[in-house]
């Protein structure tokens, strides 16, 4: 028998609170502008709240979550390229969150250089270093196998270091300057 409509809300919103940063940094990065991610999400959340009960586990709905929105920006067109894009509403957003006008700089370039990624490549990336999911969670949603994955991730941390860093810096220097630019996303974007 069905669970009762509030059992079923209070097991969705406690499996959903573990997940929420990781899947609120992915709609951000996949939509990027505020009234967007919020859309997005809001639409993810209805869909895998009247999925929920078919779901196996609670711990089944983050890759679901991560899935659904991956689908749900594809299909409603939000998956804009953000090409000078960069709006003030995304500014005002990230500064509400304590960002630095350089920090939002750097947040912009990153997310550009990310959209201009190959498909597989982009996303590789914004699932495991924006949304910081595990790599054999990467490897399921992305329908390849971990070593596949691997791949996808060097050679896109290549394309963004190529994109971001000078071409007189050492690779220790654009691999240090690349990881503070994910942990800067990750951390204004939560």
């Amino acid at each position: 028998m069905p669970a009762s409509p509030p059992d079923k809300k209070a097991r969705f919103l406690e499996a959903y609170a573990v997940c929420h940063p990781a899947v609120q940094r992915y709609c951000h990065a996949l939509a990027y502008d505020r009234a967007d991610v919020e859309d997005l999400l809001q639409d993810v959340l209805l869909s895998a709240f009247q999925h929920f009960d078919e779901l196996e586990d609670a711990e089944k709905l983050q890759h679901y979550l991560l899935r659904a929105a991956r689908n749900r920006a594809i299909s409603l067109g939000r998956k804009r390229r953000r090409r000078g894009e960069w709006t003030e509403r995304n500014a005002e957003h990230l500064r509400a969150g304590g960002a630095t006008g350089e920090q939002l700089a750097d947040v912009h370039l990153l997310y550009r250089a990310i959209d201009n990624l190959p498909e597989a490549q982009r996303q590789a990336i914004l699932l495991f270093e924006i949304a910081d999911r595990p790599l054999k969670e990467v490897a399921e949603q992305l329908g390849k196998s971990p070593a596949a994955v691997k791949m996808l991730l060097q050679r896109g941390r290549a394309g963004l270091r190529k994109r971001l860093t000078d071409r007189g810096t050492s690779p220790a220097a654009g691999e240090l300057a690349l990881a503070t630019l994910f942990l800067t996303a990750k951390l204004l974007t939560v």
